[in-house]
């Protein structure tokens, strides 16, 4: 009977795996699709330096998307990312403008995102306010916070320290020419894509490897079985907001970095693309299922989605109209997935 039983954790553990491989391999034809479409309709798309810009557009949403991913994997929904990435990069630039290093600015940048975060979950499990209203309150809190605390205008004159992290590369290769002015050779891997991959390989072992991924995993799957196998849910989901939190911080850090500004109006609407990346890679909002490579994944494609309509001039307007299309169609993928 034993046997028996191994034999079919490994069978349902062989068809999940089955599952994602497939969504993956769909995620990617769709990626592939997106590329060979857009650079037939403009040949500069394929050209380095929109790659570059690709690259830097998806770290952002990369970074919310991670943080997303975990809280949906535990059942739950944050709304407030974009507005948090806006208070902590508006908090990063007030610190800079005091006086206050860059390096030690930008933590406590993370750090007012990582306390939003924690107010989302322990409003969510002590006070048992639901996700998406609770998230919402904090994603007009933060919003009205940044925009009060600078009176709704940009910080700026931060300083050239303040703008690498999100404008440097390693390995960048420049020569000089005859007539005196300097030539990139090689542009480099910007900081950004570094920091994204960084994050994203740590943040895939813990949900792999270490007992926090198990007990996320658990909690969003079914939340009283992970309570009475003596996981502490309320904890765990308050970790994943933190997390959530956090990250949407350091996405605030480098947005802010690379404007050179602290604007306390950006990130809005940034929220559906950490969402669409999510459930585009696989997560479900149903809960217990998702991973970074997918979100990975699913940020490329709408990095990509969003590069090539404006490369092909279609208004802010209508990109909005097929962003919030996209967002609708992969929750619907999504409940048919978890329908089947």
């Amino acid at each position: 009977m034993a046997e028996l039983v191994q034999r079919l954790r490994r069978a349902g553990s062989s068809a999940r795996l089955s599952k994602e491989a497939f969504h993956k391999l769909s995620a990617v034809l769709t990626m592939l699709i997106l590329i060979v479409v857009f650079s037939i309709g403009n040949g500069a798309f394929l050209s380095v330096n929109n790659g570059l810009t690709i690259l830097l557009q998806t770290a952002v949403i990369g970074l919310l998307g991670i943080g997303m991913t975990m809280v949906i994997i535990t059942g739950g929904i944050d709304l407030s990312v974009g507005s948090v990435l806006a208070l902590s990069g508006t908090v990063t630039g007030m610190l800079v403008k005091a006086g206050v290093p860059v390096v030690p600015a930008m933590l406590g940048g993370v750090a007012t995102g990582a306390i939003c975060g924690a107010i989302n979950g322990l409003i969510v499990t002590k006070m048992r306010i639901t996700p998406f209203v609770a998230t919402l309150g904090m994603m007009l809190i933060a919003r009205g916070t940044a925009l009060q605390l600078t009176g709704a205008a940009p910080i700026s004159q931060l300083g050239e320290a303040f703008g690498v992290l999100g404008n440097g590369s390693l390995f960048r290769v420049v020569e000089m020419q005859a007539n005196g002015f300097p030539r990139v050779v090689f542009p480099g891997i910007p900081y950004p894509v570094i920091l994204l991959a960084i994050v994203a390989v740590l943040a895939s072992f813990l949900l792999r490897r270490r007992p926090l991924g198990r007990h996320i995993y658990a909690t969003g799957s079914s939340e009283e079985a992970a309570r009475l196998s003596g996981v502490n849910t309320d904890r765990t989901k308050i970790l994943a907001y933190v997390m959530s939190g956090g990250l949407a911080g350091l996405a605030g850090v480098v947005l802010m970095s690379r404007l050179i500004t602290a604007q306390p109006n950006e990130g809005v609407m940034y929220e559906l693309d950490a969402i669409a990346a999510a459930v585009i890679g696989g997560a479900s909002l149903m809960g217990g299922v998702g991973n970074i490579s997918g979100t990975m994944i699913g940020a490329f494609i709408i990095g990509i989605l969003r590069n090539g309509l404006n490369m092909s001039g279609v208004s802010s307007f209508v990109q909005q109209i097929i962003i919030g299309v996209v967002v609708i169609l992969a929750v619907y993928v999504d409940q048919l997935r978890s329908r089947r």
